[in-house]
């Protein structure tokens, strides 16, 4: 004889604090509380540090956000899930040159001209925002089409598809049209003058509006560094790490290889995507065919390897530092260059691991406080 709702709590309503995680209930307030923080601490250097320290080394903090950005974004494919990816500056690239295109030419359209509009927080400004974010999909969707390889390719093999991935957007980006240089000249043109997508050629994409300055990137960098980290610490990013650890014991345990390569392909593209973005919008620079080519890559693959694999803390402080070191060595101009590969020989003989290893900053911290007590 079967017996029906035998357990005490078959058939019983369950409350909705019993279909929580074990962590209980967290309010909105405190899930979002990073991103606030971040924002605030954000806006407060955009009204403070320029009166500080000057325009230039405010540049110079602009472009490491930037460069943390990107380095804490390759981290998810090559640290922490172990792919071994050298075109992320194609993502970037992607990112940047769609953003720009968006705000220069729909600046055009409604505006009548490129120029900045609106102040801080304005119109402009937000215009801005959401065609970083439209460039960060696009680059998402490149990144779903570069991760399919890496369901059969490993290793060198994956490198070369993502190096051929960057060179040929590259040589594509090369064999653009000439910038449409006003409003009328927009309005008259016809589906053939939109491809190849008019945004410079070989010379690069000039005329951009520049949006971006010291509250957007601490923004976006806050957005990515929180995000990166939540996913670090859930269910995908441990599967991340075992597939970087081992493919087999990690598909033996019920993971899922194919869906979490490609799922750290389009994470990864989608945050450097956004940074493209604030790259093509930041005063002084030009975002060029070159900006999407291998060197870029190396750069930013070296931020990961010398801040440790998977290390979140540890790729920003490698980027921040091999980002602002050439800016201090130029009063070394003949031996600038002599110096920064000396110093990563260095580093690399001293820390094959990188900064922090596998480690974030805090952990390494708490073990120290732990073995002085």
């Amino acid at each position: 004889m079967i017996l029906k709702n035998s357990h005490p709590t078959a058939g019983a309503t369950r409350s909705p604090q019993a279909l929580l995680p074990a962590g209980g209930f967290r309010a909105p307030w405190i899930s979002f509380g990073p991103y606030f923080v971040g924002c605030a601490l954000a806006a407060g250097l955009y009204f403070t540090l320029p009166v500080a320290i000057g325009p230039y080394y405010s540049r110079i903090v602009i472009d490491v956000g930037i460069a943390m950005i990107l380095a804490v974004s390759l981290n998810i494919v090559s640290g922490m899930t172990g792919q071994f990816s050298i075109g992320h500056a194609g993502f970037m690239a992607l990112g940047g040159y769609t953003a720009g295109m968006i705000t220069y030419y729909g600046s055009l359209l409604w505006w009548g001209t490129a120029a900045r509009h609106g102040g801080f927080l304005g119109v402009g400004d937000w215009f801005f925002v959401a065609a970083c974010m439209v460039g960060g999909l696009v680059a998402a969707a490149a990144g779903y089409v570069v991760g399919l390889p890496s369901l059969r390719l490993r290793g060198d093999y994956l490198a070369i598809v993502t190096l051929g991935f960057g060179e040929i957007l590259r040589v594509v980006l090369q064999q653009t049209n000439k910038v449409m240089e006003n409003a009328a000249t927009v309005r008259a043109s016809t589906l053939r003058d939109w491809w190849p997508p008019p945004v410079g050629g070989a010379v690069g994409f000039d005329g951009i509006p520049k949006y971006t300055n010291l509250f957007w990137v601490g923004a976006f960098l806050t957005i990515t560094v929180v995000a990166a980290y939540r996913i670090k610490q859930s269910s995908i990013g441990r599967a991340m790490l075992a597939v970087r650890e081992d493919e087999i014991a990690a598909q033996a345990m019920g993971v899922d290889i194919a869906k979490t390569k490609v799922r750290a392909f389009v994470l990864a593209a989608l945050f450097a995507g956004m940074a493209g973005g604030l790259l093509a919008h930041e005063p002084g620079l030009i975002i060029s065919p070159k900006d999407a080519g291998f060197q870029r890559s190396f750069e930013y693959l070296i931020m990961t390897v010398l801040g440790g694999r998977g290390s979140i803390s540890g790729v920003m402080l490698a980027a921040a530092i091999l980002t602002a070191l050439p800016e201090f060595l130029r009063d070394f101009e003949q031996y600038r260059l002599i110096v920064y590969a000396l110093l990563l020989i260095v580093m690399m003989l001293l820390r094959p691991q990188g900064l922090f290893g596998i480690h974030e900053i805090w952990q390494i911290w708490r073990r120290r406080g732990k073995a002085e007590a």
